[in-house]
């Protein structure tokens, strides 16, 4: 029997789409090691979209092929509970090998049994001393700062080896002992989810001045109110307090962030490097993805949030890498995807059928072919209705945020239930409608309004196209809203059966009537009719 291959999964925190170099979008960006792996082994997906724009609900969404709204994951504190599988489940159940770090967002911290179901061998970390700090430690300054709440922390520190040794670093390198090592001759699956490129805005030598200021993508500017933009927009400007930031300021913190993600490129290739000296590379079916996107300076805001849908936010690196033996069309495909087909992909990658019903789609065809359709368009979904206020993460804690957290800002907003309110987005290749619960609804004519600046929702000549896409979304949500399990239920408990039978059944079969019942091999209408037959042949 032909071993299954190894599954590794690579996952950074909040990264763009446009910090991948062979995009060709962002001259600035620095990834060149994944630019040269879409050369000859892999597919990188132009336009890959997340299912919800924050960590948790997309990576909730992303590992079990379902969308956020199923089962009610869309907030930071609402993970994966014992009676939902994952892909990680599956596959260890499978007879997978599954090894994973400690930076998951996907299982939840109070169940102290529920992370063994999921995982062979967890990495725990910590074992090294904390990395140096930012080269000035004193810059976000004071309430009012124009850094404040900027997320900036700019250049960070090495070591004595010239290195800024980080959690993601010690992960990486404690992945690679693994895959070197193996603890068995089970197949691998390796789930590495990393904290770069989340802000605060960091990085390191040689990383910091790798990024050339000049060359960054110019941010998309602050919205107008002619516009037409979320409430969110001009609110979260008011309270980042960032007015004072210039254009240079802007392009020095960009430079950071894709220097972060640069940081990520060199990390992967240690991976890759570390499967092909373990002899494994060509083994190994290889998912490069981030959960979700960093506005990262566009409209003058930083950092993401749960209900906004613009593409820096939702728009994401989705790269994949086949087993050698499956002839891969290398390159950019310019189908349009869903963080769903993940979880689908890698499942038929593994040969493991889904114990569930799911919404992702294979993408084998389109990895052998890159002209192959795969969807006529995406959906993301966030925020919450006015009295779900469990929902929020300003009243999810006890010790609710201060002024003092770098959060403040977006948390304090989210006690608004307009700013806050559901909203779900559907596009296509040429358009994009969001529809909102407490605001205007959004329209963008994304060819002719690619930074979707200009929000044009009643504008006439697109009203007949906007009836098209809402009914596109209600066949959406109509086909996605549920789910129905695998596993039936009985209609009757075995003392309900016993009750039905006990007259009709003769005295000598009673003892095999019993455990029929006891071990559940028949309906009680089956049972019933066995009881009936055995009395007509005495």
């Amino acid at each position: 029997m032909k071993k299954r291959p190894n599954i590794v999964i690579f996952n950074p925190d909040q990264m763009r789409y446009d910090a991948l170099g062979h995009m060709g979008v962002n001259p600035g960006a620095e990834t060149p090691f994944l630019d040269e792996m879409i050369r000859e082994d892999a597919v990188s997906y132009r336009y890959a979209f997340c299912q919800n724009p924050v960590c948790t609900p997309s990576r909730c969404s992303f590992f079990t092929g379902l969308y956020p709204h199923v089962h009610g994951h869309r907030t930071m504190r609402h993970m994966l509970h014992r009676h939902e599988s994952s892909l990680l489940s599956e596959l260890k159940e499978a007879g997978y090998y599954v090894w994973m770090n400690t930076r998951n967002d996907l299982l939840p911290g109070q169940d102290d049994d529920i992370f063994s179901r999921h995982a062979t061998e967890i990495f725990y970390g910590g074992n090294v001393p904390p990395a140096p700090g930012p080269v000035n430690p004193g810059l976000r300054g004071k309430p009012g700062s124009k850094y404040f709440y900027s997320h900036y922390k700019g250049e960070l520190a090495t070591d004595e080896r010239g290195l800024n040794y980080t959690p993601d670093d010690e992960a990486v390198d404690a992945a690679i002992d693994r895959l070197k090592s193996p603890a068995d001759d089970r197949p691998l699956c390796i789930f590495l989810g990393l904290i770069y490129p989340h802000p605060p805005y960091r990085v390191e030598e040689p990383y910091y001045s790798r990024i050339d200021r000049e060359k960054v993508m110019p941010r998309i500017a602050e919205a107008v109110p002619g516009d037409k933009k979320p409430l969110f927009h001009r609110r979260i400007r008011e309270e980042l307090g960032m007015q004072d930031f210039t254009e240079e300021d802007y392009k020095e913190l960009r430079g950071v962030y894709y220097g972060m993600c640069s940081k990520i490129d060199a990390q992967f290739k240690r991976l890759c490097d570390g499967l092909k000296e373990a002899g494994i590379y060509e083994d190994t079916a290889i998912f490069f993805l981030s959960d979700h996107g960093d506005y990262t300076g566009d409209y003058g805001i930083v950092e993401k949030a749960q209900n906004m849908m613009e593409d820096c936010l939702v728009r994401v690196p989705l790269l994949i890498k086949p087993p050698k033996d499956f002839g891969v069309d290398a390159g950019i495909s310019d189908q349009m995807v869903e963080l769903v087909d993940f979880y689908r992909t890698a499942m038929a990658f593994a040969d493991v059928a889904p114990d569930h019903s799911q919404f992702g789609r294979k993408l084998q065809s389109n990895l052998a072919d890159r002209s192959v359709k795969v969807r006529d368009y995406v959906c993301s979904e966030g925020g919450r209705n006015e009295d779900e206020i469990h929902c929020d993460e300003f009243h999810d804690d006890k010790n609710l945020p201060t002024v003092m957290g770098e959060y403040y800002p977006r948390q304090k907003l989210q006690t608004d239930s307009v700013i806050h309110g559901k909203a779900v987005m559907i596009r296509t290749e040429q358009y994009k409608y969001i529809r909102r619960i407490y605001e205007d609804d959004e329209f963008y004519d994304l060819r002719l309004d690619p930074q979707e600046r200009m929000n044009r929702i009643h504008v006439k000549e697109y009203a007949e196209i906007i009836m098209e896409m809402k009914e596109l979304l209600l066949d959406w949500y109509q086909k996605t809203c549920d789910v129905v399990p695998f596993e039936k239920d009985d209609r009757h408990s075995k003392e309900m059966i016993r009750q039905a039978v006990k007259n009709i059944c003769p005295p000598e079969y009673k003892a095999e009537v019993e455990r029929m019942i006891e071990n559940r091999e028949g309906t009680l209408f089956e049972i019933r009719k066995y009881c009936e037959e055995a009395a007509r042949r005495t």
